[in-house]
Formats: structure tokens, sequence, C-alpha cells
């Protein structure tokens, strides 16, 4: 590289130029190799889906100390028997199928032309009946003119015909045969790559094991055994819900009436692995033939009612049964997967696009190398609850976070939420405003939106009960707040009453929660002063700056409990200062100081003896747990709660 600062100055402006135009080369050229290797991946692609569905068979089969050359032979042979037998079976209904199209467009022709007498003058429904039946005239060939006269006369000119030159016997076996052998040819290729895979499945996981990296073996194989064990039991368990779905659908179509049953039933079956919109692509047929078989319309009202009744069932009920409630896909993700797919490998790539890009997912999953195709194809939130929080910060749009807070309230407490979500996103502000980042502007705006989120989800209701699951209508952003934060502590579900306070803290407001000087101190203290209120310690809040002022709380001489919140960093020596000026304002005063972004029990007991707090805590729960604490063991209804046989109000609390 030069030594010239301009150059290196240069190349570090055009680097993301130069790395964007190399992914996008490195894209079109893996989209051109996927097109025009078609013929081979596909095969190959298909055994590979095929070898996750026939893996569990073969391992039956070995544990009954079948030979491993037999058992996969045997599986093989019976599948691929099965599937050979169910496609002569389609062949033969639809070759019956095509013969009777004639005799059902009689009817459908009938219908029509019934259809037009009755909406005939009734506007846009009798245009549309008219266009298709101009439609269908269009479609026919014209009949033939004829002419009178002799040939080279006015009325009866000369007919030239063009003939081909007559076929060889090569090009007549590449025109009778090609439309056969190619399929066979397929076929051949993939049961050849579906036994060597079952065959060689050891030595492939091994040589993965390799290309994702060996360094840390038993993560690697690990992550591997995993991802291939979830990507069988999920195909499997979907191929038998689609078969299902399929043998379902064609008992009904029979006992409906309709013709060619087991066709349309197979063609449900291989739809429905197309997400969204197969079911109602493979229902299109059926209710098209019930129209043109039955005169009245009572057909189509039952194909349609059973594709209706039968599709919730299984897509709403049975599935999350069997592999949960998504395929682990983003929506996004499913409608680009599937267009994709079938621009590059057509028909078989629309079947085949939920499977393969499921496949992707799982690896990105477990290999660390492929995190980005979890990212952006996965259905899991890309950023974490707190992230999304700080986001929603910065984008001033704090009625979104609003909403996910109170559908996390569903399920859990408020304390839970201020800790593991808002708090966790004031942390992220802090440090932005520590690396210089956040300007003055953008300080005030996130201050003012973190403060409207506390200040509307302080009038939510108090949990008294957690009802499981209440939190997925909020989305999968929520759920995976709920589940990222635990269960709730102790103390979220404790809410005293003026006959469980000493007499000392009795008063109008026995808590004085004070702020220290940072921009998001103040939202962190309100978040402290909203928590105890509601766990029945009313509170008042107060800047540091203020009472430094000559600022006076309201009634000094009730208070029994001064909280000191310190988002930023500060110095020990001015934390102690402040300590002893509170002290010596109000001598019997409790101190409670919250480093609301240390973690280290070492540093914290240092903290400890250097502050001299009564309480040091680095979460609200912890601040909760311990106020709640020396409330019961200063109230003087504990004794006698206890001797009664009553439960304490709670356990006591490690600072």
């Amino acid at each position: 590289m030069s030594d010239d600062p301009v150059t290196a100055q240069r190349l570090k402006h055009g680097l993301p130029v130069i790395v964007a135009l190399a992914s996008f080369l490195l894209i079109a050229g893996g989209m051109a190799a996927l097109y025009f290797g078609r013929d081979i991946l596909v095969p190959v692609t298909l055994a590979i889906l095929l070898s996750f569905v026939l893996v569990p068979a073969v391992r039956i089969l070995r544990r009954i100390r079948v030979p491993r050359v037999p058992a996969v032979l045997l599986v093989v042979v019976v599948v691929f028997g099965a599937l050979f037998g169910i496609g002569s079976l389609i062949a033969s209904e639809g070759a019956q199928l095509a013969a009777d199209l004639p005799r059902y467009s009689m009817v459908m022709q009938e219908k029509i032309k019934a259809l037009r007498g009755a909406t005939a003058g009734t506007g846009t429904l009798s245009r549309i009946v008219d266009m298709v039946q101009d439609l269908g005239t269009a479609l026919q060939p014209p009949p033939p003119v004829e002419r009178q006269g002799t040939p080279g006369s006015a009325g009866h000119p000369f007919t030239v015909e063009i003939k081909a030159a007559k076929a060889g016997v090569l090009e007549t076996v590449q025109t009778f045969a090609g439309p056969i052998l190619h399929p066979l040819a397929t076929t051949g290729l993939i049961l050849l790559f579906t036994i060597f895979i079952l065959l060689q499945r050891e030595d492939l996981r091994n040589r993965a094991i390799r290309l994702a990296g060996s360094g840390d073996l038993r993560r690697t194989t690990a992550a591997i055994d995993d991802a291939a064990s979830r990507l069988s039991r999920f195909f499997l368990a979907q191929l038998a819900l689609n078969v299902a779905f399929g043998l379902v659908i064609g008992v009904g179509l029979w006992l409906i009436g309709l013709p060619s049953p087991t066709l349309f039933g197979v063609i449900a079956a291989i739809l429905r692995f197309v997400p969204y919109v197969g079911a109602a692509i493979g229902a299109l047929l059926p209710l098209v033939i019930a129209g043109a078989v039955d005169p009245g319309w009572s057909m189509v009202i039952y194909t349609a009612a059973l594709f209706l009744v039968v599709e919730p069932i299984a897509g709403h009920v049975i599935e999350p049964l069997l592999y949960g409630h998504s395929t682990g896909l983003s929506p996004i993700a499913v409608i680009l997967s599937a267009t994709i797919w079938t621009f590059l490998w057509g028909p078989i790539g629309l079947v085949l696009a939920t499977p393969l890009t499921v496949c992707l997912v799982v690896l990105g999953r477990h290999v660390e190398r492929l995190w980005y195709l979890d990212v952006l194809l996965g259905d899991q939130p890309a950023l974490a609850p707190p992230e999304i929080f700080y986001q929603r910060m910065l984008a001033n749009d704090p009625a979104e976070a609003i909403e996910q807070g109170r559908q996390f309230l569903k399920e859990r407490a408020l304390v839970t939420y201020y800790d593991e979500v808002v708090l966790a996103g004031l942390l992220l502000a802090q440090e932005d405003l520590s690396r210089g980042t956040l300007d003055r502007e953008r300080q005030d705006e996130v201050g003012v939106a973190i403060r409207t989120v506390v200040a509307r989800l302080g009038n939510a209701p108090v949990a008294r009960r957690v009802r499981k699951g209440a939190a997925r209508s909020g989305g999968r952003e929520t759920a995976a707040a709920v589940a990222a934060a635990g269960p709730d502590r102790q103390a979220a579900g404790i809410v005293l009453g003026p006959q469980d306070l000493p007499p000392a803290w009795r008063g109008k407001a026995p808590v004085l929660c004070v702020s220290s000087r940072g921009p998001f101190d103040e939202a962190a203290t309100l978040m402290l002063s909203q928590i105890l209120a509601r766990h029945g310690l009313a509170s008042q809040v107060m800047s540091l700056a203020a009472i430094r002022a000559g600022e006076r709380p309201e009634a000094t001489g009730e208070i029994a409990l001064i909280c000191f919140s310190y988002l930023e960093p500060v110095s020990l020596s001015q934390i102690r200062f402040t300590v002893r000026q509170a002290r010596a304002a109000v001598p019997s005063v409790r101190i409670l100081v919250g480093f609301w972004r240390e973690r280290d029990p070492a540093t914290l007991e240092r903290l400890r003896r250097a502050t001299s707090a009564d309480i040091l805590a680095t979460s609200l729960n912890e601040a909760l747990s311990a106020v709640l604490a020396v409330c019961r063991d200063e109230a003087p209804a504990a004794e006698h709660r206890e001797a009664a046989g009553a439960p304490p109000l709670l356990a006591p609390a490690a600072a």
C-alpha cells in the first residue's frame, strides 16, 4: 500500500464501494451458476432434501441390525417405488380427465349462457360474462371457408403449402424420446445421489465440519448435528402433514363426486409446500372442474367449503403442534425466496423455495460464518430488545415502544420491562453520549421520548398474575423481549399497604429520588420513583442540581429513604460527598445508590465501602427488593405476621 496519505484516504473512502461491487458480482455469479447448472443442481438438491426425510427410516433399520447398504437400498427402493406408483396413477387420472374435458366444456358453455341470461342488463357482471364468452370464441379455430371457382381465378386463388424436409431417424428419436428421457435421467440422478448421500452421510458431515471450521470440533459437530436433526424433523413433519392434507382433500372430492379426485389430492399435497398461496392454487383447478361438471352450483360450493375448512385446520391447528407456529422464516423472505427460486429453477423451484430457505436459515443459526443468513431470512428480530427500544427513541417514535411495553406487561411486571428493555436502552444512549455521537438536540429528543414512554406505561395496572403466551399478540419483537427477560422476581408481585409500612415510612412521600447531572439520569430516576410508588412507597423526584441550587423537598422531616441514581460514570469522591451531605441534612435517613451500569461484584463491593451507602443496587429489581426488605425489617407488624404463620413479605435480598 502506498504511504501517500491522500492515496490512503481515497482507498479508505472507496473501500465500501469496492466491497459492495464485489458482493454484487458474487451474488450475480452465484445466481448465474444456479440458473445454468439447474440440470445438475436440481437433482442434487432434491436428493439432499429427500435424504433428510429418509434418514430416520434408515436409522430404524440400522437399530434392528440391518447392514447399512441393504438398509439404504431397501428404503430407497420402497420410496421410489411408491413415487413411481403415484406418478402412474396421476398419469392415468390426468389422461382420463383430458378425455372428458370436451364433455365438460359443453356444460360450462350452457352454464355461461344461463348466467348471461340471468345477469342481462346488470352492468359489470354482464360485461364479465360477455368477455368470457368472447374470449372462448376467439380461442376456437376459425371454420374452413369453401370457395367456388377454378384455381387461379379471383374467387379461388392458388394454395401454396410449404412442407419441412423429411426428418431423419436421429431427429425423430430426439423429438419423441427427448420428453421421456429427460425426466428419466433426472429421476435416475436423484436416485443415485440419494443412495450415495445416505451411504456417505458421516463422511459428508465431516467435510461440512471442515468447511465450517474445525477449530472447535465439539461446537461445530454439535451445531451441524443439531441442524441436520432439526431439518430432518421439519421436513418429515411437513411431508406427513401435506400428504395427510392431500389425502383428506382427495377423499373429500371423491365424496363430493368430482372426477379424478386422486389427481387433485396429489396436486393439493404438492402445492401446499408453497407457502401462503399454495393451497389457493391447489383449490383453483378443482373449483373450475366442479363448475364444469355440475350443471348447478352445489358442487362448487362444497369444493370451496372443503378447502376453506381443511386448510385453516392444517395451517393453524395441526401445523403449530408439529413444528411450531412458523417455518422460522420472515414473510418477506418467503415471498422473495419463492420469486428467486422460481426464476432460477421454474415450477420445481417454487416447490423447493421454502425447504431450501429453511436450510439456509438453520445453517445461519448454527454456523458463525453464515450468521448473516439468519439475519436476512429468519423471523427472529434482527436487533436485541434494548436496541429496538433505543432505535425507536432515536426515531422519535415512542408510540410503538409504548404499545410493545403494554403487550409485555400482559405477561411480565413493569419493573422487569424497565430493567431488561428501557434501562438497557438508556445505557446504549449513554454509551453514544460518551462517544460524542449524540448532539444536544438529539439528546433532548431521546430524553423526551423516553420520559413519554415511562409516563404512559406508569398508568398500566400492576400485574397480579402471569398470563403465559399473552404477549404473542404483540408480535415477534415483544415475544423475544419476554423470552429474554425471563421470569419476574419475587418482589415484582408485592404491593405494600399502609399497615405494612413502618411508622417512619407512612408519610406523604417517604422516598426522595435524586437524579444526577446526566441527560438520561432523569429518566432512570423517574423509573425508580414510579416502581417504588407502584409497590406502595410514595416518592418525589428532584435533580441534584436543583437541590444544590437551594430547593428543598416537601416534608423533609418525613423522608425515610433517599435514592441517588447514576447512569453516567462519576467519581467516587463526588458520590461520597453527596451521601455525606444527605446524612447531614436528614440524620436518620437511609441511603440507596443506584449504579445502573455496573455489574462487576468486586467493583460493587469497593463502591459500597467507599460510598458508605446502606443499599447499593445495579438494577431496579435489586433496588425494589432491597427497599421492600428494609420495610419488612422495620415494620412493627412483621413479627406479628410471622408469628401468626403468614409468609413474610419478602425474603432478605442481597444488597
